[in-house]
């Protein structure tokens, strides 16, 4: 699957939740898209709900099959419960990290920054939106991007004090990533149990 760059709005309703953020267009039609969107629903198979729960989760966090794939891989040679991993494999993902930080308003405007080198790691310029940030790393804008609009719009309305595991300092325009987060504290409605049981059939 090439990464979607269609309506948000369609995918949105195609899983019934603002995977996007606040969707008027899902508080005005809460059904799927389509001609027969409105109309009777079949029941889903037990396969089906757990392929719409992976494909909610790539679209959630802008991630490709094959990317998907890698990081489960990981997650499933890793220590712990393997759905619970993936998911903070996903939350330490460079791009997820800047949305999270409140640096962009949206996980593929924050994407954008990464690969148009507005983003530094510990004082180095990354531009790989997967890279994966490690516990004690630093993520900030860098100094010659500070002044971007689109950067000082989103940090003034910051969410980076709901996530405890982000440590924001509004001087510098960075923050630290402390740890991975816990399943508990991962705002996302996504039942990662499924998405293991698909991958082990």
């Amino acid at each position: 699957m090439a990464r979607y760059r269609g309506p948000k709005s369609k995918i949105a309703r195609k899983f019934g939740e603002p995977i996007y953020g606040p969707d008027k267009h899902l508080e005005r039609k809460n059904y799927p898209p389509g001609m027969h969107g409105i109309g009777r629903r079949r029941k889903q198979s037990e396969y089906g709900f757990q392929l719409s729960e992976k494909q909610k989760a790539k679209y959630t966090y802008g991630v490709l099959e094959r990317q998907f794939r890698n990081l489960f891989d990981k997650a499933n040679r890793s220590k712990g419960i393997t759905g619970e991993v993936l998911l903070g494999l996903l939350e330490s993902r460079l791009d997820n990290i800047v949305f999270r930080l409140g640096i962009a308003s949206s996980r593929p405007a924050a994407r954008q920054l990464v690969s148009h080198r507005h983003i530094v790691v510990d004082g180095n310029v990354v531009n790989i939106p997967s890279y994966t940030v490690k516990p004690g790393q630093t993520v900030g804008v860098r100094e010659k991007s500070k002044s971007l609009e689109v950067i000082t719009e989103s940090v003034s309305s910051s969410r980076a004090f709901r996530y405890p595991w982000l440590q924001w300092d509004d001087n510098t325009l960075s923050g630290k990533f402390l740890n991975i987060p816990l399943r508990s504290e991962i705002p996302e409605n996504i039942k990662e149990q499924s998405i293991v049981e698909l991958y082990s059939k």
